[in-house]
């Protein structure tokens, strides 16, 4: 059994993976923006599972939260759902979060990145953009370029990590909203598979995943180039450098 790290499953798409994963034996460690969200996901820690509280809006609490998930010991899976929509916030919790948390939490074999269609709408183009979420500089489609970008960078810098991005589709979460038309347990599948299944499909990396099958990314997530430029300007925000490969 695998031990698997979520970001964001206090609800939506991140608590149904996390109930989906505990109850096939796997030991979950949730994470939660404050004190307060607690509660919402003392049904989970009664079943077996560990909750982890900091606000990913913050770079400091961002990175004591890998520091408690590494004295847990190595996690096997790392899935990064958390996310905003319309907030200052939108890139520092999209985008600095998951690169701050893959750069300091101890290399898991998988790692699994929340992307969405909405991507496709995104701007390469770096330019402006205030990663410490005070003003809104990038909009939610370009804080999904970047971290289906980032998910890419990943899988190119470390071979031996199996890095994917998902598009988990237009579901009816609070964020989607409920009269969203996609199946609500689609649209969590694809990321427990990839964190755990020893298919060879799942045993791969550099994937833009839809509902567990492969579907081809912006054209800018492909470009080395741009992945440079993209973890710089996250080192350079952060004072945080991402790790060198094996």
């Amino acid at each position: 059994m695998a031990r698997i790290f979520i970001t964001g499953s206090a609800d939506g798409l991140g608590k149904a993976a996390a109930r989906t994963l505990l109850a096939d034996g796997h030991e979950v460690i949730l994470h939660v923006r404050s004190e307060q969200r607690l509660a919402g996901v003392q049904d989970l820690v009664t079943q077996g599972a560990a909750a982890l509280v900091a606000d990913l809006a913050a770079l400091e609490q961002t990175r004591d939260l890998a520091r408690q998930v590494n004295a847990l010991g190595r996690m096997d899976a790392v899935i990064h759902n958390a996310g905003v929509y319309s907030d200052p916030s939108v890139l520092s919790v999209n985008v600095v979060a998951p690169y701050v948390l893959t750069a300091l939490i101890q290399r898991p074999q998988r790692l699994v990145y929340l992307s969405s269609g909405m991507h496709q709408g995104g701007r390469p183009n770096l330019e402006g953009m205030d990663w410490s979420g005070s003003r809104v500089t990038g909009s939610y489609s370009d804080s999904k370029l970047f971290v289906t970008t980032l998910a890419a960078a990943i899988a190119r810098r470390w071979p031996d990590v199996f890095s994917n991005a998902v598009d988990p589709g237009w579901v009816p979460t609070k964020m989607g909203g409920p009269d969203a038309p996609d199946d609500l347990r689609l649209g969590h599948l694809t990321q427990e598979w990839l964190a755990t299944s020893d298919a060879a499909e799942a045993r791969t990396t550099d994937g833009y995943w839809h509902h567990q099958r492969r579907v081809e990314p912006h054209p800018a997530t492909r470009d080395l180039a741009f992945q440079a430029q993209l973890l710089d300007a996250l080192a350079r925000a952060t004072g945080v450098s991402l790790p060198p490969g094996p």
